[in-house]
């Protein structure tokens, strides 16, 4: 397992399905992925109060690269 302090958090989504479509989506580019979460938000489906969130984590050094992969593009900026 990857040095968890090396790697910090670059996004805070709700529920663990969008998390791990972003975490693939970074694995895809070769970004590494950490989802740090809640697991009674998991465990009983609970998406109040902050127990469905998943932090999306990745290397420091990554960090801004990943930012960029994940950000949402205006439709003009998607064809480039």
């Amino acid at each position: 397992m990857a040095d968890k302090s090396n790697f910090v958090v670059i996004s805070t989504v709700q529920g663990e399905l969008v998390a791990n479509v972003i975490k693939s989506h970074l694995e895809s580019e070769g970004i590494p992925v950490l989802l740090e979460y809640e697991s009674a938000g998991i465990v009983y489906g609970l998406t109040v109060d902050g127990l469905g969130q998943v932090k999306i984590l990745v290397p420091r050094e990554l960090a801004e690269e990943a930012r960029q992969i994940i950000e949402p593009k205006e439709p003009d900026q998607a064809e480039e």
